[in-house]
C-alpha cells in the first residue's frame, strides 16, 4: 500500500495530487486510467475535484503493477481485473475476498462460494461444472496428468 506522509488516517480520502506523489504516476495518467478502467472510479465533488478512496488507490496500485511491472498492455490489464472481480478470487492469494460480495449473490451463495474456494472441490455459481481445489501440488498433479493423456492421445 501507498505511504502518505500527511498525518493522515490510512482511510482518509487523498487527491489526485497526493496519490500521484506518493505513487510515482503522473495525474493526468491517472485521469487517462480512470476512462480506461470502470472499476477505478474516485469521488468527484463539485468542480470536478477527485477524491481517492483507499480502495481506488490499491486498485491504481494493482494497474500500475499489471502495466509497469508485469508488462500487461491496457487491455490485457482490463481482463486481469474484470476476471477478479467478477469471480471474486485474489489469484495471489488464491482465496475468496469476502470483503467484496458480488451484488448478485445471497449471502448464502457467499458462503457457498467461500466453502468451495478452501480447498474443497465444488461446484461454480451457475453449477456448470467442478471448482478445481486451490492447494497448488493437487492442481499441478491434475495437469501433469492432463498432459500425460494428451501424450498417449498423440501418439496413439
Amino acid at each position: 500500500m501507498a505511504e502518505f506522509d500527511d498525518g493522515k488516517d490510512a482511510q482518509a480520502l487523498r487527491t489526485i495530487g497526493e496519490v500521484s506523489e506518493a505513487l510515482g504516476i503522473k495525474p493526468h495518467v491517472l485521469r487517462y486510467w480512470e476512462q480506461q478502467f470502470s472499476l477505478l472510479s474516485p469521488l468527484k465533488r463539485s468542480g470536478g475535484r477527485r477524491y481517492y478512496r483507499a480502495h481506488d488507490i490499491a486498485l491504481v496500485e494493482e494497474i500500475n503493477r499489471l502495466v509497469n511491472e508485469e508488462g500487461y498492455t491496457l487491455k490485457g490489464a482490463q481482463g486481469v481485473l474484470r476476471s477478479r472481480a467478477r469471480s471474486g478470487v485474489d489469484r495471489r492469494q488464491g482465496e475468496r475476498r469476502t470483503d467484496e460480495r458480488r451484488r448478485d449473490e445471497t449471502p448464502d451463495q457467499a458462503d457457498a462460494a467461500e466453502a468451495g474456494s478452501s480447498g474443497e472441490a465444488g461446484t461454480d455459481r451457475q453449477g456448470a461444472g467442478p471448482i478445481l481445489p486451490v492447494d497448488k501440488d493437487e492442481t499441478i498433479a491434475r495437469l501433469k496428468a492432463i498432459r500425460e493423456r494428451l501424450a498417449a492421445a498423440i501418439e496413439g
